[in-house]
């Protein structure tokens, strides 16, 4: 995601989330902690390459709001999100799938696209929050592009093998344009892969935001046959502070499932 759209998307995050926090009474709050980061990816199956899904049913097999718990699922992204794969390069060629990912954009050329959003939802603040507090609760929400691609032949395993190499090789960091604003990445360090599907990637990336902060930027990706997901997760008030913040685990799995 870009900077800009960052920080407009926080400010009308706030907003909702506001909003969410005068109806979060005697709602259930979804544990992102609980396994947001799994044991490790499985290696991928030395089976036959799987068959890449039709638009319509990667569109079917996409997160929707009744498969989550918290949470408001956007189906049609706005088009601060929805980023032409052109409209995306990077200082060096090789960490352009780390470019790629973090602005919810598939690797390659797939047979099929679908991409969704989702906004988490703030916790309900303690009785007798100071008002100032209050809005640093409502910011600490996180949004996640969920980008769908379905690819022929092993295009799918080549695409996270792609990601995986770019963490290793730009791991000092990088800069990228993406949709005519260049943003720069301090760093990048992979973290442990999430449980579920055939493999999986996670990274993440500290970009530097306004203020001077060291904003992370969390990437998933997870292969399930011939269909890659990819989720890009930003914290609103992370782009503030620059504190760490966990992915969400549920959503992730409820869209692995979909593609099981």
């Amino acid at each position: 995601m870009r900077a800009t759209v960052v920080r407009r998307t926080a400010l009308a995050a706030s907003a909702t989330a506001l909003a969410l926090l005068a109806t979060a009474c005697g709602s259930g709050d979804t544990d992102e902690a609980a396994g947001s980061e799994g044991d490790g990816a499985k290696a991928a199956a030395s089976a036959p390459a799987a068959k890449a899904l039709t638009a319509a049913e990667l569109e079917k097999a996409a997160l929707a709001q009744s498969d989550v718990k918290s949470g408001k699922v956007t189906t049609k992204v706005p088009a601060g999100d929805d980023i032409a794969a052109d409209k995306v390069t990077a200082d060096d060629e090789a960490c352009l799938p780390l470019a790629r990912a973090q602005a919810g954009v598939a690797q390659g050329e797939p047979a099929s696209t679908a991409k969704r959003s989702w906004l988490g939802t703030p916790k309900k603040p303690a009785p007798g929050t100071k008002p100032e507090d209050m809005l640093l609760a409502a910011l600490d929400v996180n949004k996640t592009l969920i980008g769908l691609a379905s690819y022929d032949g092993g295009a799918a395993e080549s695409s996270l093998k792609a990601l995986s190499e770019a963490a290793r090789k730009c791991a000092g960091g990088f800069s990228a344009t993406v949709g005519g604003e260049k943003t720069r990445f301090l760093k990048v360090a992979t973290a442990a892969a999430p449980q579920g599907g055939d493999e999986g990637v996670a990274v993440t990336l500290t970009m530097a935001a306004d203020d001077g902060v060291r904003a992370p930027v969390k990437v998933v990706a997870v292969r399930e046959g011939a269909t890659v997901a990819t989720f890009s997760t930003v914290n609103m008030a992370a782009m503030a502070s620059g504190k760490d913040y966990r992915v969400p685990a549920d959503v992730i799995a409820a869209q692995v499932a979909k593609l099981g």
